[in-house]
């Protein structure tokens, strides 16, 4: 048997860690002298003090980690810091249920979007910072951080690393050292953090709001301190700012820290995924556009590119902003774009979904099995720019296809068999497993989760978490032979 506690003390500084993340809202609470002051006191004195009991119990487990244990600690990690997460939510929020709160926050942390609340105009401050702040910190990973910290108290993190970290960056360290890897990840997020807030902030927003934005934007994360979301700013200069920075965290990080550290343009060309990123966005926003102007849901053809830009690069990045309710354009327009988010991130990039780079791949294959039924003797690879792809990575990228296709069924029919519309069902659950937020129907862009009943939020939130671990990470720990030796 796995023996857990080598696990749990490396989850217990991760949540006295998380616990003092919690104190820059409630320094915010108390220079702003908003509503939600109190919240903080219980929530950081109790996350801090349970880690830090967690670290007496097990202090004398320290030991390296194993395949295995990356696997049990990343599940652990993304189960039980948003229950920590929920405390402000359930303090500083008067009514609100732990099912609420822990939806709201495991949506944030997964950076899927999908809110409960409702009233976030009136919300206070330093709640609205808090959500924004889950998703920040959920956008990277907070594995990703935790491995960049905990070298330092003489644990190591590799195993941590490759469990939580999707796509090609699994076998390989972008520097010698694994924490200098995840510190210069986080050194990126960081700048363009940044230089996001500083752009809301220039275009026209508050700088509370420029910050919130920011922290919702480079993860991919969506949530926004308005209930019209960006509807209630209404304008085309911040739009814009929120287009470029979501292209830009739709992008492989790894990518960005390589350009970045080299000074060079050349990663960005060699990545895979960069060119058809970017080529199948701008034919959807353009294919959108007419469409919407040609079905007369918008008077001029400008005035559709506009929404058609913001809303389809908000959808296909698994952001889930909105500046108008999509809702009610012609359906073809809406479902397209929910196609969109179930692919069109890069892998190594804040977005859900199952990455572009398996896309790529499965269309490859799809070519070599039809060139198999004309030329049944000929020996076909798989070649992505010039690289060959082994048969065992084909292999495991059809197995995640069909895991990830039975999930996002098995959560649609578990809604429709709750009593949801077939709309709204279906819609939820691939909002849910790719991480995007907003469906259609009764959980378009004009609503929002408020009106599932509790065993469809826990269903959601279920879907949202297999989604933001690429499905695999989670369910290998509920394998019997992952509890053998």
């Amino acid at each position: 048997m796995i023996r857990a506690a080598p696990v749990v003390q490396v989850l217990s500084p991760v949540i006295a860690l998380f616990g003092a993340a919690m104190l820059l809202p409630l320094a915010v609470s108390h220079a702003l002298a908003d509503a939600a002051t109190s919240a903080y006191d219980l929530a950081v004195a109790t996350t801090i003090s349970s880690g830090a009991l967690l670290w007496m119990a097990t202090r004398g487990n320290r030991t390296e980690l194993k395949r295995h244990h990356g696997y049990l600690l990343v599940a652990l990690i993304w189960t039980v810091l948003p229950a920590f997460a929920a405390l402000p939510l359930l303090v500083g929020i008067p009514g609100l249920s732990f099912t609420d709160a822990y939806f709201e926050t495991a949506s944030a942390m997964t950076t899927t979007g999908a809110t409960v609340l409702v009233g976030l105009d009136y919300l206070p401050a330093s709640l609205n910072l808090w959500r924004a702040m889950l998703q920040w910190i959920g956008g990277m990973g907070v594995v990703v951080l935790a491995v960049a910290i905990l070298p330092m108290l003489g644990i190591g993190g590799r195993q941590m690393f490759r469990a939580e970290t999707p796509g090609p960056m699994k076998d390989q360290a972008l520097t010698p050292r694994i924490a200098q890897t995840a510190k210069g990840l986080w050194a990126v997020y960081g700048a363009l953090t940044v230089l996001c807030a500083l752009a809301y902030w220039a275009a026209g927003m508050s700088a509370l709001d420029a910050v919130i934005h920011a922290f919702t934007t480079l993860p991919l994360g969506g949530y926004s301190s308005h209930d019209a979301s960006f509807a209630f700013f209404d304008s085309a200069a911040i739009e814009t700012v929120a287009v470029l920075f979501m292209l830009i965290a739709g992008v492989n990080f790894g990518t960005h820290f390589l350009a970045f550290s080299g000074r060079s343009l050349a990663p960005y060309r060699k990545d895979p995924e960069v060119l058809a990123f970017f080529l199948i966005l701008l034919a959807s926003c353009w294919g959108i556009a007419a469409y919407l102007r040609l079905t007369g849901a918008y008077p001029d053809l400008a005035t559709a590119a506009r929404f058609a830009a913001f809303n389809v690069v908000s959808i296909a990045t698994t952001t889930g902003y909105a500046s108008t309710d999509y809702n009610q354009w012609p359906i073809f327009a809406p479902l397209w774009m929910l196609t969109l988010c179930a692919f069109a991130s890069c892998s190594g990039s804040t977005g859900g979904g199952i990455k572009m780079i398996r896309a790529q791949l499965l269309w490859l294959h799809a070519g070599r099995v039809l060139k198999a039924l004309i030329h049944p003797r000929a020996h076909l690879v798989v070649k992505l720019r010039e690289l060959r792809v082994e048969n065992n990575v084909i292999n495991g990228m059809l197995a995640f296809f069909l895991v990830f296709g039975g999930t996002t069924l098995a959560a649609a029919l578990l809604l429709t068999a709750t009593g949801m519309d077939f709309l709204s069902a279906s819609t939820a659950a691939v909002a849910s497993i790719t991480n995007t937020g907003p469906g259609l129907g009764s959980v378009g862009p004009a609503g929002n989760y408020a009106s599932l009943t509790d065993l469809q939020k826990w269903a959601c939130t279920a879907a949202m978490l297999l989604g933001r671990l690429e499905l695999f990470t989670l369910l290998v720990v509920f394998t019997p032979a992952f509890w053998r030796r």
